[in-house]
């Protein structure tokens, strides 16, 4: 679901209207992606290596808390509801759709939030597995 939305958010939306790809939310999106794979691709790196310090671990599952939030809603949500007037002016992709993509836009917008609630909730489940394993780890 993170990667059809990431795709979707960058080569149907920013990738196809020009007037979008300078708006801050662009940027915010962007910062907030690249915080996160940064971070993660270190822990799996140092991971791969051997056993990744304790620090980088926790940040690992808990940056998410912040930059997850930060990426989806001034990021995402808030660019693709900025592109609406461009996606309906250009009538984008009326010629390869049998559907309104305007109306696919505002649809997703709505359903959004309940999206990525069920992915937000899944990394909770993930840094109590993990983080729970270390706490047993240190108290032995």
């Amino acid at each position: 679901m993170q990667w059809g939305g990431r795709t979707h958010f960058l080569l149907a939306v920013v990738r196809k209207i020009p007037e979008v790809q300078e708006l801050p939310s662009v940027f915010i999106t962007f910062v907030a992606w690249s915080f996160s794979e940064v971070i993660r691709y270190s822990h799996y790196a140092l991971n791969c290596i051997g056993t990744p310090p304790n620090w980088i671990t926790f940040i690992r599952y808990n940056a998410f808390i912040v930059l997850y939030p930060v990426g989806v809603f001034p990021g995402e949500m808030w660019l693709m509801y900025q592109a609406l007037p461009y996606i309906k002016k250009q009538n984008l992709y009326a010629d390869s759709l049998p559907f309104s993509y305007y109306t696919f836009v505002t649809g997703l917008l709505f359903c959004y939030p309940f999206l990525w609630m069920k992915l937000y909730l899944h990394l909770f489940k993930q840094r109590r597995s993990k983080l729970g394993k270390q706490q047993k780890k240190k108290s032995n």
